[in-house]
């Protein structure tokens, strides 16, 4: 299933790169999404459980604090890594999209540090790219069922073959749309 045709997704994003987080936020604004910026790492977790306990004490608590995150690897005051695992903490069913120069090392790091695995998108990339990664559940769905192979490793040290692998299979997830 896809979130194509649907309209208002709610979107955290942290970026210290001022100047693409005003171009990802206008973009996906027009798109009909509700977009919440952040430039840094400490702002992004403030803002996220903020928002979680908002949503904790209205009616509708079983709803997901945010449709999607999308994290810079590399950013001041906290990383994006550091930023997931708090946010994971919280809320281990987020769903967290990083955007980043560094491919491998957050692919890596994410089975390291995270004991799972996200979604990537290699900078730069078109606008379009990441609307319609967002909109495109499938990619979380199948990501998860993956997941579920990843924490089934008793000991999350895997090898350079194994971590191919899921890579590979994460390339096919997102359908070549950034690496």
């Amino acid at each position: 299933m896809s979130y194509k045709g649907l309209l208002d997704l709610n979107i955290l994003i942290a970026d210290d790169e001022k100047d693409l987080l005003s171009q990802y936020e206008l973009f996906l604004s027009e798109k009909g999404h509700s977009v919440t910026t952040c430039v840094d790492g400490e702002e992004c977790v403030k803002t996220y459980k903020s928002q979680n306990e908002k949503i904790q004490k209205s009616q509708y608590s079983d709803e997901q604090t945010y449709d999607a995150v999308i994290l810079d690897y590399m950013m001041p005051k906290k990383n994006g890594i550091d930023v997931a695992k708090e946010i994971l903490a919280i809320n281990p069913h987020q769903r967290i999209i990083f955007a980043s120069g560094h491919i491998q090392n957050t692919f890596f790091e994410s089975i390291q540090h995270l004991k799972q695995i996200t979604e990537i998108m290699q900078k730069p990339f078109a606008l379009q790219a990441l609307v319609d990664t967002i909109e495109d559940t499938e990619i979380y769905s199948e990501l998860e069922k993956l997941n579920v192979d990843v924490a089934a490793m008793k000991e999350l040290n895997p090898s350079h073959s194994q971590i191919k692998a899921y890579f590979d299979v994460l390339c096919r997830l997102q359908k070549g749309r950034t690496f």
